[in-house]
């Protein structure tokens, strides 16, 4: 199987689907959540947006069902491009699949050696390995700081640029090798996939992405419409729970003449919805995982 698809049951429940609806699965993978979504549908149609080549291989052959290949930042020019303007329900589950965890040569587990790729676009001409080997040691501190959130970025980087400087850094073994002196014996899974989660955000710029998407849904929602995100990591969660709160990223509530709170959603569940025990011992990666729900207004 592709993957497992996180907090699957409490997602389709928050998208609150109509059988005669419109959806979009923005992250496709291997279409499990699509696969519930479509189950429920009778006239409706579901879109489901992916830009990983490895996914399309598991678009669905129904006549209800659309798989469009490209990154969910595009989401609003794809869909008029099919002919539709406003949609009840999209769903989102971000980060990076098992499988691109498991497939070596992506780079993006720090289990296997691997290229320093983690493109989720092979098109991206980024590649971790660009970022590793040629940004300035101040560029790569800020980024290990911004998004690993690693308190030792600076001497990190430090680190790095002199390991370069002797030999190119080209694999996921060269990279832990490199920094070996910065994990702690009992910390050195954590720390690795705080590095590994800064690279990666920053080769597919993945927060700029996620606002770029959030900007768009309230805009294509119908009245009663439901947005489902599944998050990761605290810099996703908080992008996501300041849009539903307040319809921004900085999540500033703007009101109206008369004090009208003018966010474009109500909360479903005023806390993250987290995944069950069992759900856990089943699946790692569900540990990490926050789900949030917003209805448009």
């Amino acid at each position: 199987m592709y993957h497992l698809p996180v907090l699957l049951a409490e997602s389709i429940e928050g998208l609150n689907i109509k059988p005669e609806g419109l959806y979009v699965d923005v992250t496709f993978g291997g279409g499990g959540h699509s696969m519930q979504i479509l189950n429920q549908l009778t006239s409706g149609h579901l879109y489901g947006f992916d830009q990983d080549k490895d996914a399309e291989t598991n678009a669905f052959d129904d006549v209800r069902f659309t798989f469009v290949p490209q990154n969910f930042k595009y989401l609003r020019n794809f869909l008029l491009l099919h002919g539709v303007k406003k949609v009840d329900g999209i769903l989102a589950d971000l980060g990076v699949s098992s499988h691109q965890f498991d497939v070596a040569d992506k780079g993006f587990s720090t289990r296997f050696e691997g290229k320093l790729d983690m493109r989720m676009d092979q098109n991206n001409p980024l590649t971790a390995a660009l970022v590793i080997n040629s940004y300035a040691e101040e560029n790569l501190s800020s980024v290990l700081w911004k998004f690993g959130e690693l308190p030792n970025a600076r001497r990190m980087a430090q680190t790095i640029v002199s390991a370069r400087s002797n030999k190119p850094i080209h694999t996921t073994f060269d990279l832990k090798e490199a920094i070996r002196k910065h994990l702690p014996r009992n910390k050195e899974n954590k720390v690795l996939a705080q590095v590994f989660q800064a690279l990666r955000i920053e080769v597919n710029q993945e927060l700029n992405v996620l606002e770029l998407f959030l900007n768009q849904c309230a805009g294509l929602l119908n009245p009663g419409g439901r947005l489902v995100v599944i998050s990761y990591h605290s810099l996703e969660d908080r992008l996501v729970k300041n849009f539903m709160k307040s319809g921004n990223a900085q999540g500033e509530i703007e009101k109206d003449f008369f004090g009208n709170d003018l966010s474009p959603y109500r909360l479903i569940s005023r806390r993250a919805i987290v995944a069950s025990e069992e759900e856990t011992e089943q699946n790692s990666r569900s540990r990490s995982a926050r789900l949030r729900i917003g209805e448009k207004k």
